[in-house]
C-alpha cells in the first residue's frame, strides 16, 4: 500500500526509502548461475537496479522538477517477468551486435558466417541467445559502480573468436547513467555493442511517449528496405519526419505518409551523428518530457544511435506494479555503429582484431528544466 502511494504521489525520500525491487525476491538460478540484482545510489537520490540476467536495467528513479523521484524504465520486478515477456529486451545489454545483419550473414577475410536468422530472415541483436539472455559475472565495487563480465564463446551465435567482453555501469553524482564497453577477441569478428533500456519520463507505464520532445544531432541517417536492413545509402534529414536537428514533439510526424516510417510501423532508425572534430563526447541526443520536466541527454563516441519508438509494444507485457506496457510506451535511444555494417564496406568498420581493444561508451544524463 505504502509503495503504492508512493508511485502515485511521487517521492522526495531518501534512496533507501524508495519503493525500489527486492534484491531477495528478484533473483533465482539460470544455466546453473546465481541471477543477482544489483542496487546503485548517488548522492543526490538516484537509484538504479541491475541485474546480471542480461546486464538489464530493473529500474531507474529520477527526479521530477519538484523533486518527485518516478522509476522511467519499462521492466518487471521478478525474473520470471523477464522471463515470459513478449518483449525480450527490457533494459538489456545487446551483443555480440546490436541491430540487424541482413540475410543472417556476412564476410569476413574470404570466409562466410552464418548467424542466426531471429527477425524473419535477417539476424537481429546477436541471435537466439544474445547476451540479453546470458547470466554475467557481476562484481559490485561500490555503491555507485557494477562490473559485468563474460566471456562469449568461439562460434556462439554464428559468431568467429572468443570475445572477453567486460562492462561497467556507474551512477555518476552528477545523475547519469554511465556504460562503458571494453572487449578483446583471439580472431578477426564484428563487434556492436549497445543498450536497450525503454524510457518513459513520465513514468514506467504512464501513457505513450508522442509528447516528449525529441532533438538528436544528426544530419544524415540510413533508410532501410522492408526488413529494415539498410539500403547502403546516407541520406539526409532535411525536409523529412527525421530531421529532429530542431526538438520536436515524438509524435508530430510518426504518422505522416511516408515510406520509411511505413517500414517502421514508425521511428526504428539509424542516425548518423555529428560528431567532434576533436577529443570528447557527441550530445546524441536530448529528451525532454514537458508536464514533469523531466530530461535526458545521451552522449557517446559512437557514430551513430538507433531511435526506436516502441511500435511494437502491443498492450501484452503487464510489468512493475501492474502497468501494462502500450504501443508507444516507450522509447530506445540506442548509440551504436550502423547495422548491417559487415555486409556494408562504406560504412564505418565494426570489425575488432586481435590485439585491439573495443572501446564504446553511453551515458544516459538526467535534469530537469
Amino acid at each position: 500500500m505504502l509503495a503504492g502511494l508512493f508511485l502515485i504521489l511521487g517521492c522526495k525520500k531518501a534512496p533507501e526509502q524508495l519503493p525500489v525491487v527486492d534484491p531477495l525476491a528478484f533473483g533465482g538460478e539460470l544455466d546453473g548461475k546465481k541471477v543477482e540484482l544489483f542496487t546503485l545510489k548517488n548522492e543526490q537520490g538516484m537509484v538504479v537496479q541491475i541485474t546480471n540476467f542480461g546486464g538489464r536495467v530493473v529500474d531507474l528513479w529520477v527526479p521530477d522538477r519538484e523533486g518527485r523521484f518516478t522509476d522511467v524504465v519499462l521492466g518487471y520486478s521478478t525474473l520470471d517477468g523477464y522471463l515470459n515477456s513478449n518483449e525480450i529486451y527490457y533494459g538489456t545489454l545487446v551483443g555480440r551486435y546490436g541491430n540487424r545483419i541482413g540475410n543472417a550473414r556476412f564476410t569476413l577475410n574470404d570466409s562466410v558466417y552464418t548467424l542466426a536468422a531471429n527477425d524473419g530472415i535477417n539476424h537481429l541483436h546477436g541471435g537466439v541467445k544474445g547476451y540479453n539472455d546470458v547470466v554475467w559475472d557481476a562484481v559490485q565495487s561500490d555503491e555507485k559502480t557494477v562490473l559485468l563480465s563474460y566471456l562469449s564463446p568461439d562460434g556462439e551465435e554464428g559468431y568467429p573468436g572468443n570475445l572477453q567482453v567486460n562492462v561497467t555501469y556507474e551512477l555518476t553524482p552528477d545523475n547519469e547513467l554511465k556504460i562503458e564497453y571494453r572487449a578483446t577477441t583471439d580472431k578477426p569478428t564484428p563487434v556492436n555493442l549497445t543498450h536497450h533500456s525503454y524510457f518513459n519520463l513520465k513514468g514506467a507505464g504512464e501513457g505513450d511517449i508522442n509528447d516528449h520532445v525529441l532533438y538528436i544531432n544528426a544530419p544524415f541517417y540510413t533508410p532501410v528496405d522492408g526488413g529494415l536492413i539498410p539500403t547502403g545509402e546516407i541520406a539526409p534529414v532535411d525536409g523529412t519526419p527525421f530531421d529532429f536537428r530542431t526538438p520536436m514533439a515524438i509524435g508530430a510526424r510518426v504518422n505522416d505518409d511516408n515510406e520509411q516510417l511505413k517500414y517502421g510501423q514508425g521511428y526504428d532508425h539509424n542516425w548518423v551523428l555529428t560528431t567532434p572534430s576533436g577529443p570528447g563526447l557527441t550530445l546524441a541526443a536530448r529528451v525532454v518530457e514537458p508536464s514533469t520536466g523531466r530530461t535526458m541527454e545521451v552522449f557517446t563516441n559512437e557514430p551513430a544511435i538507433q531511435f526506436y519508438g516502441g511500435n511494437f509494444l502491443n498492450g501484452k507485457d503487464t510489468g512493475k506494479n501492474g502497468k501494462v506496457y502500450n504501443h508507444r510506451g516507450a522509447l530506445c535511444l540506442e548509440t551504436q555503429h550502423f547495422p548491417d555494417s559487415p555486409n556494408h564496406l562504406e560504412f564505418p568498420s565494426v570489425i575488432l582484431e586481435p590485439g585491439q581493444e573495443y572501446y564504446s561508451i553511453c551515458i544516459y544524463k538526467f535534469g530537469v528544466e
